[in-house]
């Protein structure tokens, strides 16, 4: 080395073998995680979608310029996960960071633009802040989207870079109304970026669009209270009817079906053409009202009402699969609210008061399926119980439950509005994590196996083309929920349908859609993306009481440390080098 630099061309060389190496640099990326939950790995679904992309793909990111500082941490996050996705994808992937509308000048125009993303899924957040120094406040309109675009003419994808799951502080349910932890909800939302954006470039560059069936002929609603469902599923699936009444479902055809809210019972026949379709690899997700039990008729009689069994005659079925809905009614104390009329006001127009109604259960994740880990809360109507039962080969999984503070009121179940009279019926509240949605997997057994005659086999056979099964050949999936209006909407005299999950008088849209979603894709979808929903980052907080206490130790440390330490080695050096060569 050292006569290197005595060469005359050894600094030119040593300049260009740095520049080299910068350079290549800057060809590769990559970089070491070291973090216990591997925040920054990509699972390995996900890098291989990005390694197969062919085609260039843009993604506009509208999360940017002066923001808060948990939306600031949110938007690198974003950066540092969207620069990895570029890098294993050849570059196929362009990134862009900007805020929409900036040049347009017009205010009719900007809304209306503004408006046009608004139908595309970009979400808009007003923010309002209060200035110490100026002792002003000020409001900032914060745009946590982001645009995923693929070829000309095919609709782009929206990205929601919030968390779908809002994280609350410890509070006392029966007291205190929940307080957002901002940092925990943000930390979540960070958590969920690798699925959010995947999930987005698979549903563009798929190759196959499965078909979802909404299956009809036993009372199942069709009209306006089931609006959301159908423009959810059809703005990412192939979405068609199916009448049980007028032939069997096939599993070739029909990637899911989907039984919403039925009131009629199922006949025996409808029984076989269901369970032949579960018995040939067709998926099922049930969203069943066991007892019948409405808010409009308890409304209507102003005192209470008797929620009775509907009579679905689906016991049978279900309990072959593994699960039983009970004919009872769930109540939790962390519950939403029910607006009622406590009086008048003094022009005469009534008073209204929104009380805890137990009727309205929070549900949430008890384990770490991807179907509903890190979801926000999933608001039920009249749930009942479900308990899983014995079914060989069947593995069974609670997705949604209740919270700590629950109990069940068998039918004949009497429904008030004043359903917590005192402390005795407060000290009855003392089950917790009642299931309400349970995931099946495996090879189902026909109801009708060992039983069936050869008349009612060969009808099969000869009506689907396909021989009666016992058991099925492949594995299956199904889910069972015992609640109809989880994925059912309310629907207001003023302004039409309102979106799933969100109540009328309430302004906040619980995570239905969400789950109900996620149900959907992972019955239908096998490249495994939903292994990133799984992630959970751990929220490393620094005790701010010992931060105040500490803070002139700790800055010592970190400013004035190195520089002494600098100094006294370059003393020291100095002095040793003296020494050397002095005599």
């Amino acid at each position: 080395m050292q006569k290197l630099w005595q060469h005359k061309y050894g600094i030119p060389a040593l300049a260009l073998l740095f520049i080299t190496v910068i350079y290549l640099s800057t060809l590769f990326f990559y970089r070491v995680d070291l973090t216990a939950e591997k925040r920054y790995s990509l699972t390995p679904s996900t890098k291989t979608l990005l390694k197969e992309i062919d085609s260039v793909i843009t993604i506009h990111v509208f999360l940017t310029g002066e923001l808060p500082a948990d939306y600031k941490k949110l938007s690198i996050a974003t950066k540092d996960l969207l620069d990895e996705f570029r890098s294993l994808s050849g570059n196929h992937i362009q990134i862009s960071f900007e805020k929409p509308g900036e040049t347009i000048t017009n205010d009719t125009a900007k809304v209306l633009f503004y408006d046009s993303l608004a139908r595309l899924g970009v979400v808009f957040e007003q923010s309002e802040s209060v200035s110490e120094k100026k002792e002003k406040q000020t409001n900032q309109l914060i745009i946590p989207s982001a645009l995923v675009s693929f070829r000309d003419g095919q609709k782009p994808v929206a990205v929601d870079l919030r968390s779908s799951r809002k994280v609350y502080k410890q509070y006392n349910v029966i007291n205190d109304n929940p307080q957002e932890d901002v940092e925990a909800t943000r930390n979540a939302a960070e958590a969920l970026l690798e699925y959010k954006f995947a999930n987005a470039i698979n549903k563009l560059t798929r190759k196959y669009i499965p078909i979802v069936a909404y299956l009809t002929g036993n009372g199942e609603p069709a009209d306006l209270r089931v609006n959301d469902l159908g423009e959810s599923l059809g703005n990412e699936y192939r979405l068609g009817k199916f009448d049980l009444k007028k032939g069997f479902p096939d599993a070739g055809v029909i990637n899911a079906l989907v039984i919403v809210k039925p009131t009629e019972p199922f006949t025996e026949e409808d029984k076989l053409k269901i369970d032949q379709y579960v018995m040939n690899g067709g998926h099922i997700i049930w969203f069943i009202d066991k007892l019948h039990a409405e808010l409009d008729s308890l409304m209507r009689s102003q005192a209470q009402y008797t929620a009775f069994d509907r009579g679905l005659e689906l016991d049978d079925i279900l309990f072959k699969y593994g699960v039983r809905i009970n004919p009872d009614l769930v109540q939790d104390l962390n519950c939403s609210k029910l607006p009622i009329v406590i009086g008048k006001n003094a022009d005469g127009s009534p008073k209204m008061e929104r009380v805890p109604w137990p009727y309205y259960p929070f549900l949430a994740a008890r384990s770490n399926n991807p179907i509903s880990n890190n979801l926000d809360r999933v608001l039920p109507i009249f749930p009942s119980s479900i308990d899983t039962v014995k079914a060989p080969g069947i593995r069974k999984t609670i997705l949604l439950a209740t919270d700590s503070s629950s109990r069940t009121i068998s039918s004949p179940a009497i429904v008030e509005i004043n359903s917590v009279k005192g402390d005795e019926d407060l000290a009855s509240f003392n089950r917790k994590y009642i299931p309400v949605a349970v995931l099946l997997e495996g090879k189902f057994r026909s109801l009708f196996g060992g039983r069936a005659g050869q008349t009612v086999m060969d009808s099969v056979q000869r009506v689907t083309g396909k021989p009666f099964l016992g058991a099925a050949v492949t594995d299956g999936k199904q889910i069972v929920v015992s609640d109809g209006d989880i994925v059912t909407n309310s629907v207001s005299a003023t302004v039409g349908p309102l979106a799933m999950g969100l109540l009328p008088l309430e302004n906040y849209r619980f995570a239905n859609r969400e789950f109900f979603l996620n149900s959907i894709d992972y019955l239908v979808s096998n490249n495994n993306l939903f292994e990133s929903r799984n992630k959970d980052f751990i929220l490393r907080l620094l005790d701010k009481t010992k931060v105040e206490a500490q803070k002139t130790t700790w800055q010592f440390i970190n400013i004035v440390l190195p520089v002494l330490l600098v100094i006294i080695s370059g003393i020291l050096f100095q002095w040793i080098r003296k020494k050397k060569y002095e005599q």
